[in-house]
């Protein structure tokens, strides 16, 4: 008879959505058996969701990789650490000495957010690649509002969140909280936040094509024709000029470029764009009159109004309404996050600005977007013979076959490469292809610092939770693997990879040291550095972060308070953040200004008869979520949601196949009849189609659902961000008979 297994509990924040709730953990031996929220988070306050309280279900995958896996003989194998390594270092390097460093490609997937690792190591390796063939997943979600922010305030990471928790009025346009827990707006249980603000006699609008749970919850939910945001947001805009309704409050000597935003949307009145819209002139005067007349108001967009056509327009007018209004940087508008690791603020001044297009992608000439090309892109780069040509790819935490556009393209592409290296916990759609698999450990025995989030996040807050469970043997820590992965293909392989840490460190204080505003101004960097507290590399470099940090916390105080530490509400931060040449807000830039003509033309555009727009899950977060059982079920179906004049005129049945198709191919899918979605549009949404060959996802394999972005044949992008138009796009949809 075995002895019982001992039960203890741990703390640890949540990696599997952008809320960050803290959790508590039951664990029995080395297994998690239970999640449930952390009353005493500084934080989340002991709010969680279905994903959250599917934490051990995720971390103990049996389908999780737990060995490196090496290609031989065409064949994927289980390998050392060691010969995984040695055959990344093989390959790398000869490859780059032939063709140059833009041979090698680099595809960085939505959870690297989501990690300590993810967010430390890969700016160190495309250092050390120095390749310009980088793809990440903003451009299939958020880059129009870090190219927005950049033109705007000279910094892309410079993103205004809305004040949830003391504005009374939020006008929220694509975006879907209740199921999606938020975007770009770090804000656990957001679903409390917003019936707090309606219990307090706040207003809340939502326009979405999709009566969501959202825009059930809402005031005034306006049904909006998709791809439209920017258009009704220049209507809104008109609005305050026409009836005098600007007011920019304390901003006023902050802004350069009102004039001429009035000049450039005068011909987008409330009836000019109704039609496009499919919105009455006289709702969209009263939404700008009540957003002009509320004692605080915030402006929020997401993926609905950036994934569209004319996604960077609509980000730029979502924050030139909150300029116009007096609400950009103050408390109940939309403000400025002050994480605890950016480095401590510099004087406010003019700075460098931010520019787009410093170079362009090799075959179709798509312009860089903050040191980015678009995912869209990838295929033809890999295809297409001649000097450049990506040849070889590291893909970290990226499903792009199954979230980028035409997949089936990219998947045969993905066969043509000379080498291939995913660092991934799964053998999925994409990581298939790998000749290597480098899969890190699962979440419970990774220490977690939220590095991206908290720069989103409505409420100043630092929070690290160390590893829940000791690392299982055979495993390699997650930050391990990422330094060992740099060292490999920047011909250091052998190094030890505190080696990489060290450099970092070394590279950080030798700049810090030098400048005034930094906290080691003045130091001995060596002295500096000797002083750092933890006991890993990784741990030394967030300990340096907090150091030089705008709180001069340090990670030992982070420690002391395992349930996080309160920085308090958001605080106006303008004009020390700005980074502009002027050292002002500028309104109108020029690349913003030179694409308005093409949302002119849409004025007069006629409407397809039918689009679709994809919708998000509870139980899911795109397609790295559907492979745990609890998770892969209930109303988190992949079904085309049809409006009943639509599904009647059609002739199609509830419960029945109907098929897709749009200029990259056809998808059959089952009809759910439903009035949540306006007529003209349908819905479908988006991370499923897990049923190629060769992959080891067990549960989601059962149930595959289809992959919507198979529709798209890569050609439709916005192209100040070169983001991908996921959203909006014509379709045809008939009756399987």
């Amino acid at each position: 008879m075995s002895a019982p297994r001992s039960t203890a509990t741990a703390l640890r924040i949540c990696p599997l959505c952008e809320a960050t709730c803290g959790l508590t953990l039951t664990i029995e031996g080395t297994q998690v058996t239970g999640a449930r929220g952390d009353r005493d988070d500084v934080f989340s306050q002991g709010f969680i969701c279905p994903k959250g309280a599917a934490f051990g279900e995720v971390d103990s995958d049996p389908d999780r990789l737990k060995s490196p896996l090496v290609r031989k003989d065409g064949i994927l194998q289980e390998a050392t650490w060691a010969e995984a390594f040695d055959t990344i270092a093989a390959r790398i390097r000869p490859l780059v000495e032939e063709h140059g460093p833009n041979a090698v490609g680099l595809v960085l997937g939505n959870p690297n957010v989501h990690t300590m690792a993810g967010a430390l190591y890969p700016p160190l390796l495309i250092g050390a690649l120095r390749t310009r063939n980088l793809f990440t997943a903003s451009t299939l979600d958020q880059m129009p509002k870090h190219v927005s922010s950049g033109l705007l305030f000279g910094d892309p990471f410079a993103v205004p969140v809305p004040d949830l928790d003391r504005t009374a009025h939020l006008l929220m346009l694509g975006a879907n909280p209740l199921e999606s827990n938020g975007s770009l707006c770090t804000a656990p249980d957001f679903p409390g936040r917003l019936k707090a603000l309606r219990k307090r006699g706040g207003t809340l609008t939502v326009v979405d094509p999709r009566r969501t749970r959202t825009a059930r919850l809402a005031d005034r939910h306006l049904a909006i024709r998709p791809g439209a945001d920017a258009l009704f947001l220049a209507a809104l805009t008109h609005t305050l000029f026409d009836e005098n309704l600007t007011d920019l409050g304390g901003l006023a000597g902050l802004v350069e470029g009102v004039e001429e935003v009035r000049e450039a949307v005068r011909e987008f009145t409330p009836e000019a764009v109704a039609a496009a819209c499919d919105l009455d002139p006289t709702t969209i005067r009263t939404v700008a009159r009540e957003l002009a007349a509320a004692p605080s108001a915030a402006v929020y967009g997401r993926i609905g109004s950036s994934t569209v056509a004319h996604g960077t327009l609509a980000s730029w007018l979502v924050d030139v309404l909150n300029v116009l209004t007096g609400n950009l940087d103050r408390p109940g508008g939309a403000l400025f996050p002050l994480s605890a690791t950016v480095p401590a603020p510099r004087p406010a001044g003019p700075g460098k600005g931010f520019a787009l297009g410093r170079w362009t992608s090799r075959v179709s000439g798509h312009p860089e977007a903050k040191g980015e090309l678009p995912m869209a892109a990838l295929a033809e780069e890999i295809e297409t013979e001649g000097e450049g040509r990506v040849r070889a790819l590291i893909t970290i935490a990226g499903n792009p076959v199954l979230s980028a556009p035409d997949g089936r393209r990219l998947d045969a592409a993905l066969d043509a490469l000379d080498f291939m290296v995913a660092l991934d916990p799964y053998l999925n759609e994409t990581t298939r292809h790998a000749d290597v698999v480098l899969p890190p450990p699962p979440p419970s025995q990774s220490a977690h610092f939220d590095f991206a989030f908290n720069g989103f996040a409505v409420r100043n807050q630092a929070r690290f939770t160390p590893a829940a469970v000791p690392l299982e043997e055979g495993r390699m820590d997650e930050c391990e693997i990422h330094a060992r992965l740099i060292l490999a293909v920047s011909g250091m392989h052998g190094a030890p990879p505190s080696a990489v840490d060290d450099l970092a460190i070394d590279t950080t204080l030798a700049k810090a040291v030098t400048q005034e505003h930094s906290p080691a101004h003045g130091a001995d960097p060596r002295a500096f550095a000797a002083s750092l507290g933890g006991t890993t590399g990784p741990e030394r470099r967030l300990d340096l972060m907090l150091r030089l940090g705008p709180y001069g916390l340090t990670l030992d105080a982070l420690r002391e308070q395992p349930h996080g530490i309160d920085l308090g509400p958001l605080r106006p931060r303008l004009p020390q953040l700005l980074k502009t040449r002027s050292g002002r807000v500028e309104l109108l830039p020029a690349p913003l200004a030179a694409d308005l003509p093409r949302l002119r033309a849409a004025l007069h555009a006629r409407p397809d008869a039918l689009v679709l727009v994809g919708r998000r899950h509870l139980r899911s977060n795109n397609s790295w979520l559907h492979n745990a059982p609890s998770l892969n079920g209930g109303s988190n179906r992949c079904t085309l949601q049809v409006h009943p004049e639509d599904a009647d005129r059609l002739g199609l049945a509830d419960g029945k196949p109907a098929r897709i198709t749009a200029e990259g191919g056809a998808l059959e899918a089952e009809v759910e009849i439903t009035d949540a979605v306006r007529s003209g549009v349908v819905s479908l949404p988006h991370g499923w189609g897990h049923d190629r060959p060769g992959t080891r996802l067990g549960v989601a394999a059962a149930r595959p659902g289809v992959n919507v972005n198979q529709l798209l044949d890569g050609s439709r992008l916005d192209p100040l961000s070169g983001t991908a138009v996921l959203n909006g796009f014509p379709v045809q949809v008939s009756p399987l008979l």
